[in-house]
């Protein structure tokens, strides 16, 4: 009886008690966060329950297990105990990230709701996500190096691999150079300011929106939903364009290629009622000038202002496709035109090649001659052909 009750009780005591502890401890994180409301910490810290609770019942499972008194557990002691360890570091390095994660995104949080500039916010949330990718691996090594070090003949393995690091050094160093070149790119970005996540730029001719940086990459995302994943030595390297630099307000132009007889101070007109009616003119400025003549044509230039990128491209289509509308239905004439006419060669030429550059021919001559009645010679007129 008293092995059964031994195991029982060493295993469903340690279970009873972490969940025990797990239960306080969010019971205290709760109550905490309904007193501190303006505090997020509290609330993100009660996702570490979990983690906490694997944490506390592998500890005491490491520290009670031999007291079970089981014969399977005493043929496999060292085995059972190293597995133990094992999860006693994964579980820690588990509890850390999240604890970590809290504890940034709780600053964070904090800082977006009492900055109400977009720019530093969007700059803090790119030094953020970089942190806590530094932060989770360097966790992920600490443990990875624990738990390695836990197996036996591993000292031995170090003692070789520090005696030998200069050559291993050297060779990581040449064998890592682009990715080590992207690191230090990624925390030049982070803290440089160069780029931010949700920045509108335009790299390689394509337009899109910082959606992820990391440590190696960036990822854009262009306007149908495409992602461009590009090193992050590009714009350490390169010049790119963007747009979100110095405020996300945008000015944009749209250009018309129209006769010279178009109304000029009309369309002035127009494009002030287009962007009155327009949700996505900013309302700061507007113009309409002719910035350019050709021998055929002119071309009028509108600007118009919007609060972001998105708002610009919807200001521009609007008034092309109304503006053009309107000339179509009211000034037809103020549309480029073409002359045309047919090419005659002059007499006696004939064409290179086919008989469509020839020369029409007339038409039949017709002659006026008197016409003749019944037994009367005079009066009136009659048409005759030369064919008699």
């Amino acid at each position: 009886m008293e092995n059964a009750l031994r195991p029982l009780t060493v295993i469903g005591g340690s279970v009873v008690l972490t969940l025990l502890l797990g239960w306080v401890v969010d019971l205290l994180l709760r109550r905490a966060d309904d007193r501190h409301p303006e505090t997020p910490l509290w609330g993100l810290l009660r996702r570490c329950r979990l983690p906490l609770q694997v944490v506390l019942l592998t500890a005491l499972l490491r520290g009670s297990y031999r007291e079970t008194k089981w014969r399977l557990i005493e043929k496999q002691e060292a085995g059972i105990g190293h597995i133990l360890s094992l999860v006693l570091i994964s579980a820690g390095a588990w509890l850390v990230v999240r604890i970590v994660s809290a504890a940034v995104e709780s600053t964070y949080a904090r800082y977006a709701s009492s900055t109400r500039d977009p720019a530093r916010v969007r700059r803090v949330r790119t030094q953020v996500t970089l942190i806590m990718r530094i932060v989770i691996a360097v966790v992920v090594v600490v443990a990875v190096a624990a738990m390695l070090l836990t197996f036996p003949g591993m000292e031995k393995v170090g003692a070789s691999m520090l005696a030998s690091a200069g050559i291993i050094g050297i060779v990581a160093g040449v064998a890592a150079q682009s990715t080590l070149g992207n690191l230090f790119a990624g925390f030049q970005i982070a803290f440089g300011d160069m780029v931010r996540i949700g920045d509108t730029v335009v790299v390689d001719g394509e337009w899109g929106v910082i959606e992820e940086v990391t440590l190696t990459f960036l990822a854009v995302r262009t306007w149908d939903e495409r992602r461009i994943t590009m090193p992050v030595s590009y714009f350490t390297s390169k010049p790119f364009e963007n747009w979100s630099r110095g405020g996300a307000q945008m000015t944009g132009t749209v250009f018309f290629h129209l006769d010279h007889s178009a109304p000029v101070a009309l369309m002035r007109e127009k494009l002030r009622d287009i962007l009155r009616e327009c949700a996505a003119w900013d309302g700061r400025d507007w113009s309409l000038a002719v910035t350019d003549t050709t021998p055929s044509t002119m071309q009028v230039r509108a600007v118009v202002t919007a609060k972001d990128a998105d708002d610009i491209w919807t200001a521009r289509c609007a008034v092309r496709e109304q503006m053009i509308t309107w000339l179509c239905e009211k000034h037809p004439y103020a549309l480029p035109r073409i002359a045309t006419s047919p090419g005659v060669l002059p007499p006696g030429v004939l064409p290179p090649n086919g008989s469509w550059l020839a020369r029409p021919e007339p038409a039949p001559v017709v002659e006026l001659g008197p016409e003749r009645s019944d037994g009367d010679h005079g009066g009136g007129t009659q048409p005759r052909t030369g064919r008699g």
